[in-house]
């Protein structure tokens, strides 16, 4: 027999349990007043924040039964809202992917979500956000659910000067580069904004431990060839996979919007970059001496097919 106090234990997180799912709504039949349910959701959750994933990945790490997941599937693929891929390493295997339209779906969803969380937390004062939010990681820790190391999201508000304040800061230390190159990645950025066609430009921000930890951005250089901008991972957040794993988002974006090519410009002096660039496929085109951002330079082109 269990001990009393085991079963009082249990007895309180069955309480705590129940408590919880009715403050956050998890027991409404669709999801902020979507046509979809909880678990649908939480599928195309997994599917905007993780690539290469199949349907056995899902059943496994969500615990669904394969009959009904096959369903959802199903259904997603005939409102156009993913793709099944082959694997690169294994033709056998099927993968999962959001197309445009999928994401464009997610993204309102996601922000109402977002926001139903945060106006529950603005009934605490700062000190109760902070001691809610320990509590919760330290329940994830015990329970052996570690998070993962970084995750990619869409932008937020702020995020992008954070971008152009990060460009400018770590190439002026790492590489000694003048303002000259933040105000090139300002005005990048602010053409983005301005000029921002989800059909066929995407920017995705790595986050590590709450904090911003890199950026990649594909935008449109003609009908049919992306151009990838502003890769970039914190000095503490490198050694994790962030830059590869940026890379292949934009190619795989780029190739579900139709494009045939992507390109990208680059300099000689970022030996890291260029590894990645390589090793996703791209090749060096061409290159070109420069002066620009206070240094002697040798400007590159590299490009591969989609």
């Amino acid at each position: 027999m269990p001990s009393h106090a085991l079963q009082t234990r249990a007895e309180t997180i069955r309480r705590f349990n129940r408590f919880y799912t009715r403050r956050i709504g998890v027991l409404h039949e669709h999801l902020l007043n979507s046509e979809f349910s909880l678990t649908e959701v939480r599928i195309l959750y997994e599917l905007a924040h993780r690539s290469g994933l199949t349907a056995s990945d899902l059943c496994r790490e969500l615990g669904l039964n394969a009959g009904y997941l096959s369903r959802v599937i199903t259904g997603f693929e005939k409102k156009g809202l993913i793709v099944k891929t082959r694997s690169a390493a294994d033709a056998r295997i099927m993968q999962l992917e959001l197309t445009v339209k999928g994401r464009k779906t997610f993204s309102p969803l996601n922000e109402a979500s977002r926001h139903e969380v945060m106006a529950m937390l603005k009934q605490l004062s700062e000190p109760g956000q902070e001691q809610l939010v320990d509590a919760m990681e330290q329940i994830q820790q015990l329970l052996g659910g570690a998070s993962p190391n970084y995750l990619l999201r869409d932008p937020r508000p702020g995020d992008m000067g954070w971008v152009v304040h990060r460009h400018g800061a770590l190439y002026a230390q790492e590489y000694g580069w003048n303002a000259d190159f933040e105000a090139l990645v300002a005005e990048i950025v602010a053409k983005y904004i301005r000029e921002h066609d989800p059909t066929g430009e995407r920017c995705w921000i790595a986050e590590k431990d709450g904090k911003v930890a890199g950026s990649a951005f594909v935008v449109r250089h003609d009908s049919e060839t992306a151009k990838l901008r502003l890769l970039y991972v914190e000095a503490a957040a490198r050694g994790l996979g962030i830059g590869h794993r940026l890379v292949d988002e934009c190619l795989r974006f780029a190739r579900l919007a139709g494009y045939k090519k992507m390109m990208l410009w680059t300099n000689s002096v970022l030996v890291d970059a260029r590894r990645i660039y390589e090793r996703a496929g791209f090749r060096l085109v061409e290159e070109e001496p420069h002066h620009s951002f206070g240094k002697d330079l040798v400007g590159q082109i590299w490009a591969r097919d989609l």
